[in-house]
């Protein structure tokens, strides 16, 4: 059976993750970072891609990005993904696979989702005990965009322009995000939607996409299968 296209939509934010092959290290010293990250700028502006947010940890990579036109991200990784391979075989000596197939990805809905999206990825070094706090973690988005006026490799999203008028207000507007922990329910959303190349976002949000792209982007339930798929849990009434 062929295998359905990815999930794509121009303008609409996704989340990305790039795992090593058998999840072994992907990076091997300072300068394979600072080289992925080179290539990561030079291949968004070549495809027509914005990077909201991202992270480099020991064996994968987190990415939350917009093209500007069908599969501009799945391009993007492709050119990405083979110059640093041929980079880390040339430094390192080394030869065969190093990522662990195609990349992951789910299409994010702006608002909450995206915000708590962004605050996952700067999270994981924390999560991970890489860090003791995101600021403490060089290869991540999070001193950035914590800044107000992002720049770089990274292009401000509307939701993030959203939070404040000046560079201030949006400084503090995104670290009152990271005062709160990412709950479960969101950690297990995030992750399953992107694991399955499904969509992350409210109820209306999905059925809004599967009526426009006329297949499911719901995650699937685990175990006996209902009449009705629902999308993970996310937010509880009251959006919080």
């Amino acid at each position: 059976m062929p295998r359905l296209p990815r999930l794509d939509v121009p303008g609409l934010p996704q989340h990305l993750i790039t795992r090593g092959n058998d999840r072994r290290d992907m990076f091997f010293s300072v300068g394979d970072r600072a080289f992925f990250l080179q290539y990561l700028d030079e291949a968004r502006l070549e495809h027509g891609v914005h990077i909201h947010a991202y992270v480099l940890m020991s064996n994968h990579v987190h990415l939350l990005a917009t093209g500007e036109t069908s599969f501009a991200l799945s391009r993007m990784m492709r050119d990405v993904g083979r110059r640093y391979v041929q980079h880390v075989n040339a430094i390192h000596g080394r030869t065969g696979t190093l990522f662990e197939g195609r990349f992951k990805s789910c299409l994010v809905e702006t608002g909450l989702y995206f915000l708590t999206c962004m605050r996952y990825i700067e999270m994981n070094p924390v999560r991970a005990r890489m860090a003791a706090e995101p600021s403490r973690y060089r290869w991540s988005s999070f001193k950035e965009n914590a800044s107000g006026t992002p720049s770089g490799i990274l292009t401000p999203h509307p939701e993030y322009l959203a939070l404040g008028r000046s560079a201030k207000a949006r400084r503090d507007a995104y670290l009152r995000i990271f005062e709160e922990t990412v709950g479960v329910e969101q950690l297990q959303a995030i992750r399953e939607s992107t694991n399955m190349c499904r969509a992350l976002g409210s109820p209306r949000f999905v059925t809004a996409l599967e009526a426009t792209l006329r297949r499911r982007v719901s995650v699937v339930p685990r175990g006996r299968p209902s009449c009705r798929t629902q999308p993970v849990p996310f937010f509880d009434e009251k959006g919080t």
